[in-house]
């Protein structure tokens, strides 16, 4: 799918000594101006624990912060790097993301400053609705809540781009 090349995603096939924990996982690059600054990986299979894991010692950033150059007037803010990816690749709403509901930093808020519309995509769970909620307190946001029990993910797959985007307000 031109999304996942696009994002450089892949499959950890015979990882580096003392990562034999990421074989099997898909390799979710932080990509900023510099090139890679960080990578997270997602179990493929369900049932496996944990979902997510990260490098050892590696601080939370912000993802897909590409985007905030080629955005317009509006940017979209989601929890977890595949939502964000599915908001600008598939939906084509410039968006960035970070990996979990508790990982906003009080300054990412300033990277979104100068944005007209900030547009936060919440997850239709606790922890979603409270993400939503905490940046609101932070920047004049739009809050595009989920229905119960889905995500950005499971909205596109369900009911395609177009639903997202009327969700939010966008035209087509």
């Amino acid at each position: 799918m031109e999304a996942a090349r696009l994002a450089r995603l892949g499959v950890v096939g015979e990882p580096e000594i003392g990562h034999d924990s990421f074989q099997g996982r898909l390799s979710i690059p932080y990509i900023t101006k510099t090139g890679v600054v960080d990578l997270r990986f997602r179990s493929l299979n369900p049932a496996v624990e944990p979902k997510y894991m990260g490098m050892t010692g590696a601080e939370t950033k912000m993802f897909n912060v590409l985007d905030i150059e080629r955005a317009g007037d509006f940017i979209g803010v989601c929890e977890g790097e595949l939502d964000t990816i599915t908001l600008s690749s598939c939906v084509g709403i410039p968006c960035i993301g970070v990996p979990g509901a508790n990982s906003w930093k009080k300054h990412y808020t300033r990277l979104l400053a100068d944005f007209e519309r900030v547009f936060v995509f919440a997850d239709g769970d606790q922890p979603g609705k409270e993400f939503a909620t905490s940046l609101a307190r932070e920047l004049p946001v739009t809050v595009v809540q989920m229905a119960d029990g889905e995500d950005v993910n499971s909205s596109y797959v369900k009911f395609g781009a177009d639903y997202i985007r009327d969700k939010a307000g966008l035209d087509g």
